[in-house]
């Protein structure tokens, strides 16, 4: 908050400086220097959390100190030189800047494995495009030269994509493909090259008759302009693909639309169909037809629904085709080729035309090549999706679910949390929050006369309270629904404000203990074991009757233990314990099986109750 907020005044206090306010001025300064040193302390304490080392404290204290020294060169301007105490204000920004990059630099090196790595890299591209226009383009040339090649004016604001990158970072779960953009940077970079130099050396040989301007100002103009011509071009080609109308020869576009088509059949028969379908539009073909070989050489036809074509000519064509997919053999009207296998079976398209039609081009070859790759990864698919339901059915009729369908069915729960959550977040709450608001402008507006008139606001009164308990009440709920801390911090975090939160309502002491616990789980793991621990601190509120509850989490070498343990009332194991406790074990017991783990419950009536969580990592 203080590193965008300096960002702020540092912006908004420029104003004041053009205006000549001498405290704006020195507030400008300060604030403009300070950006760098924010920016480096909120990396520091950002990474510090995930137990990374990213710089030293006594050097960010240093540099906290720098912008004073520059304030107090301005307070004695006049016995300085003013072009002196410009570039010491530049070269301290720039220095400030080298240290916040050469820490990226650094630390992108010796982290490149980890997995916080794809941060430091979006991080660093974000701080090369934000800093190099400002710095080469008007530091440099202006302490060097005296002469700046573009003004603060124009440069100064690409510093603002170092806190929109950093916002946009954290705010987004999913960042745009860094890899995939700078390879495509690279690309077009080179392409507007060539260009710009020729529309530059036309403009220097015709058009610079008596005139003056700045060669490389223009080159470099000129340079943006084409890279950003390639690159909308690309972003319009890919906005509009699937609005462009079929028409012959357009392969790159049929294919992109059969793989549309194609990625949500559960049907054979459909595949086939967008198969002759696209094949139809696109090739000077008027038939398409599917034939199925058997492993013995049998020829069946498919298509069953329409009329069955003269194949019989092209017999032995059928069993060249047969050898691997995507293989081709072309016929005087028209070409067959293997599209897919099933089992033993494999499973050709035979396309004739009205007339002989011309040899298959390399185009041609290869983009039916594709499509016969595709269809015979979504036949593969459909096999797959029919091969499960099979398996899901007999599961059924079995009464047993294997730990996979568990973790799948406590992902999909956790789905659904995740989106009633958000769903409670952004319009009950919101909601709530508004008529409160109103509910509290009207009683500050409301006079005390009348014994009536008290009675009505003392019903208004109570009816903001409950409003408060109310949206406390969902703001919880939302909380319980979508552990934003575990998300954004990892399972330790998120267990201890669970417990510090249970801690406030909770008629007994919670002990917390995670210092032993450093395993690197995935989401769906966390969020099961977070969900055990919920259950368990629910399961204590309502039947334990404890004064104290312990839960331990260890991770020992290839081994994650999580103990729980109260000193209550207990249960006895072979009646079961109540029917709201015995569901609660019951939901525990399923989600450590969908951890493929092991869990052993210790108690009786009277003797409290313990239980011990062992899983594999």
């Amino acid at each position: 908050i203080c590193f965008l907020l300096c960002i702020s005044i540092a912006y908004l206090s420029a104003g004041g400086v053009t205006r000549g306010y001498s405290v704006n001025r020195y507030i400008n300064l300060y604030t403009f220097l300070a950006v760098p040193v924010l920016y480096l302390n909120f990396l520091h304490q950002y990474f510090k959390e995930l137990n990374v080392k990213f710089s030293r404290g006594i050097y960010i204290l240093i540099l906290y100190n720098l912008p004073l020294v520059n304030i107090i060169c301005e307070l004695f301007e006049k016995h300085i030189k003013y072009d002196v105490i410009t570039s010491l204000n530049l070269l301290t920004f720039l220095f400030e800047m080298m240290v916040v990059y050469v820490c990226l630099i650094l630390y992108q090196i010796k982290h490149r494995k980890k997995d916080f790595a794809y941060l430091l890299k979006v991080l660093l591209v974000s701080n090369t495009i934000a800093f190099l226009p400002f710095t080469l383009l008007y530091i440099v040339p202006l302490v060097i030269f005296g002469q700046y090649v573009y003004s603060a004016v124009i440069t100064a604001p690409f510093l603002l994509l170092i806190p929109l990158a950093l916002v946009y970072q954290f705010v987004v779960n999913k960042i745009y493909n860094i890899d995939f953009l700078l390879g495509r940077l690279r690309y077009y970079c080179l392409l507007a090259v060539i260009p710009s130099i020729g529309i530059v050396w036309v403009f220097v040989v015709f058009m610079n008759k008596n005139r003056d301007f700045n060669t490389f100002q223009i080159t470099l103009f000129v340079f943006l302009i084409m890279l950003s011509v390639f690159y909308f071009k690309e972003v319009l080609d890919y906005k509009f693909r699937l609005k462009r109308f079929s028409e012959k020869y357009n392969y790159q576009d049929s294919i992109f639309k059969y793989t549309q088509l194609i990625k949500s059949v559960s049907v054979l028969n459909q595949v086939f169909t967008h198969l002759k379908a696209t094949i139809l539009d696109v090739l000077p073909v008027s038939k398409a037809y599917i034939f199925e070989i058997s492993s013995g050489g049998e020829i069946v036809y498919f298509d069953k629904q329409s009329t069955e074509p003269n194949w019989y000519p092209y017999k032995d064509k059928f069993e060249k085709v047969n050898s691997e997919i995507g293989k081709i053999i072309e016929i005087n009207q028209g070409f067959l080729m293997k599209i897919g296998e099933r089992g033993t079976s494999s499973y050709v398209l035979l396309c004739l035309s009205s007339i002989n039609t011309p040899r298959l081009t390399m185009d041609e070859t290869s983009w039916l090549k594709t499509l016969s790759f595709y269809t015979s990864v979504s036949m593969e698919n459909v096999l797959q999706i029919e091969e499960l339901m099979d398996h899901l059915q007999n599961l059924k009729q079995q009464g047993s679910n294997p730990v996979w369908l568990k973790k799948l069915m406590f992902t999909i729960e956790e789905k659904q949390r995740s989106d009633l959550a958000r769903d409670l977040h952004d319009s009950v709450l919101q909601d709530l929050i508004s008529l409160k608001r109103q509910c509290e402008l009207f009683l500050a507006d409301f006079k005390k006369e009348e014994p009536c008139q008290l009675e009505v606001q003392d019903k208004l009164h109570q009816m903001n309270e409950q409003m408060s308990d109310v949206i406390l009440m969902t703001r919880e709920t939302c909380h319980e629904l979508r552990p934003q801390l575990l998300y954004d911090l990892g399972l330790v975090k998120a267990v201890s404000k669970l417990a510090a939160q249970q801690q406030e309502r909770a008629p007994f002491h919670i002990r917390l203990n995670t210092g032993r616990f450093t395993a690197a789980l995935d989401l769906d793991t966390q969020l099961n074991l977070y969900r055990i621990i919920q259950e368990f601190l629910s399961n204590a509120m309502k039947h334990s009757q404890a004064n104290e509850v312990l839960i331990m989490l260890i991770s020992i070498q290839n081994k994650v233990i999580l103990h729980y343990e109260d000193d209550g009332v207990g249960c006895n194991q072979e009646k079961g314990g109540g029917q709201s406790m015995s569901m609660g074990l019951s939901g525990i017991k399923e989600r450590v099986r969908a951890l493929d783990g092991r869990m052993k419950i210790d108690t009786s009536e009277g003797n409290g109750f313990k239980v011990d969580i062992e899983m594999e990592l």
